[in-house]
This record gives structure tokens, sequence and C-alpha cells, in this order.
């Protein structure tokens, strides 16, 4: 038995009045997903447990089949691990986004989605003048960087893109630790301009069970985010990089389905992670959403169905991980629809309160 998730990032949304009532997904042409959710079973899963942020770490965790709640400890960290950076005793890793600022106003949380060569060459230059023996930047793709320090583990960071068009000094960080942050953030502006670095999602290194040992399946990860490839690397998932897979609008979403079927030919189990939907959903842009989501529907689970029809069994699972609105232009913590097809009959449940046993129901559940 093969075993496929395919998540569409933030592809959730509300019912907008430009498009009458119906949501981006509803109006997207997806005769793939319609078949999944048609042929199989479908239901909501609730992957953002009751009071915990609604972040792409916490949902992917959930989906994975590893309560939030039980092994979460911040986003830094994951993202330190799909980099292959290691903390060391008391260090906490931070993501670091590069956003732009115009006067007091954070107006972009990508820097303008800023390229991968340039972004790299600005942590690295913020490196070298705001680095030390006890802090380090480390270079990641486009705006998405990584800061390690010591300490700090208790402050308490707003996520860029929760804050776009806001005052920068009403959202810096705050609590224990939060000034050596801060003049990091003031230093940095005055070193690269109109950019400048906006950590948060502070964590320790998180301890968690191998996906093999869970379920007994080898599998491996497909994503252009480092913070899905970190989750994966922690969950002993092998990490398959596609190239030409951005994390943006322009990602080799096919690319991502033909490495995934090659992925299946000496592995039971493959995460797809698909980005674009949820870059949409943060620039408010409707059509750019609703191409997003029909890109992944034709280039990623058309190509999977199509590559999966050579085995005897298979189950193919496709979801969002959370909704990214185009009305709030940020994540919300709603259910989310999942939809399962496979060759043998399933079992499913209309309701998962519980987003970490949806895992165990698509696995176990036949």
């Amino acid at each position: 038995m093969k075993y496929v998730v395919l998540v569409g990032d933030g592809m959730a949304d509300y019912p907008l009045e430009a498009l009458e009532g119906k949501t981006p997904l509803q109006v997207a042409h997806t005769p793939n997903m319609d078949f999944i959710s048609t042929e199989g079973k479908s239901g909501i899963v609730r992957t953002i447990p009751d009071g915990m942020y609604p972040g792409s770490d916490i949902a992917n965790l959930s989906i994975l089949g590893y309560d939030p709640r039980k092994y979460y400890t911040g986003r830094g960290p994951l993202e330190a691990a799909s980099m292959g950076v290691s903390l060391g005793e008391g260090e906490v890793a931070f993501r670091c986004n590069l956003v732009t600022v115009k006067e007091d106003i954070l107006v972009d949380y990508s820097a303008g989605h800023i390229s991968t060569e340039e972004g790299r060459a600005l942590i690295q230059l913020i490196d070298e003048k705001l680095g030390s023996e006890s802090i380090s930047f480390h270079p990641g793709i486009s705006y998405r960087h990584l800061l390690v320090l010591k300490g700090c583990e208790k402050v308490r960071c707003v996520p860029p893109h929760d804050i776009v068009g806001q005052p920068m000094e009403e959202n810096l960080p705050s609590g224990e630790g939060s000034e050596v942050l801060k003049k990091l953030m003031h230093d940095s502006r005055s070193i690269l301009g109109e950019y400048m670095i906006w950590p948060w999602g502070p964590g320790k290194a998180p301890h968690m069970p191998s996906f093999k040992d869970k379920y007994d399946l080898s599998g491996s990860v497909i994503s252009a985010v480092n913070l899905i490839k970190g989750i994966g690397r922690c969950a002993g998932l092998q990490i398959i990089n596609v190239p030409g897979a951005t994390g943006y609008l322009d990602t080799n979403y096919k690319g991502k389905a033909d490495y995934a079927l090659s992925s299946l030919e000496n592995k039971d189990f493959v995460f797809v992670h698909v980005e674009a939907p949820d870059e949409a959903g943060h620039a408010g842009d409707i059509r750019a959403k609703i191409k997003a989501i029909e890109d992944f529907d034709e280039k990623v689970v058309g190509t999977m169905l199509d590559g999966l029809s050579k085995y005897e069994g298979y189950k193919i699972m496709v979801l969002p991980d959370h909704p990214t609105p185009i009305s709030l232009r940020t994540h919300t913590s709603d259910p989310v629809q999942y939809a399962m097809f496979s060759t043998c009959e399933l079992s499913t449940r209309r309701f998962i309160e519980e987003g970490h046993e949806l895992m165990d129901l698509f696995i176990k559940g036949c």
C-alpha cells in the first residue's frame, strides 16, 4: 500500500462578495480534488488546537500525526532542523524574516519576495555586522532565514505577516529578553535601509518519535519551505529537494509530483506541501489564489492520481493545513475540509476534533 498526503497551504477561505458569495476553492476548476471528494470520503478536521496560534507549523504537525500540544516547541527550531543547524544547550532558534519598513509601517512581510540570492547576501552581511559568539544568523530561502542566540526563550514575538500595514514600534518583541532582539532589529535597519530583520517563533529543539516508529512506514517530505522540511526531518522522514520549487506562485508544481512519485518506488509514504495558495492569501490576491489552487489541482493532484494508478493499493488525501482568507490576509484557526480516496474501503469521520488523529485514520482506517 502506498500513502500520499497533498497539502495546499492556506487553500481554505471565506465566501467573498467579489466571487458572488463563494470561496476561491469553490470557484476554482478542480476536477482532481473533486474526484477524490466524490469518489472517496471527506470530512472536517481541526488542525489547530484550541488556544494555539494558527501557524503552518502547528497545523502540519497535526496533519503528520503529532499532537502540537505535546511536541511543539516553536517555529524557529523546526526551521533550524531543516537547515541542519544544531541547537546547543540554552540556545533558542527564531524564524527571521527580511521585511520592508517605510517610516514606522511594516509594508511587506517578505521584503517584496526577495530573491534567495539577494536575501542570502543580506543575511550574511547582518551576521558579519551583528553576529557574535552567542548570536548567529543563517541564510535560508527568499525572505525566510534563521537567528540563533542564547536566552530569549520566553520573549513574545508577533509574526510579521499578521501586522502588514501596522506600526512597527507597536509590534516589536516584548517580555524577558526582548531588549536584545529589539536592538538587533533596529541595528539591522541602519545597515539594510528599507529592509530589516524580524525575528519570531522562538523555541528550543523538539524531541518527537519518528514517523517510522509511529506508523511503521518509510517516507519522504517534499516542500520548498524550510518549516515543513524541518518537521519532516524531526519526524525522521527523507527530505527531497525539487529543482524550481520556490515556495511561491511560480513554483515547480509538476516537478513536486514527479519527484513524489519517484520516491514511492522505494518508500511507503510521501507528504507533498505547496505554499502558493497561502502566499496569495497573504497578498489578498483573489485571482492569484484561484490560479494557485487550479495549478495545485492539475499539476500536483492530477499528476499524482495518474502516477498512482499503476499500484494495486494506494491511499491519497488532500487538504489545506489552515485557512488564509483573502479578506484577512492572515491565518485563522477554523477547521478545514479533508478528502481521501483509496483502492480499499475507507473509514472516515465527519468531524475530527483532534487534528493529530487524522493520520491514524488515514493510515489505519481501511
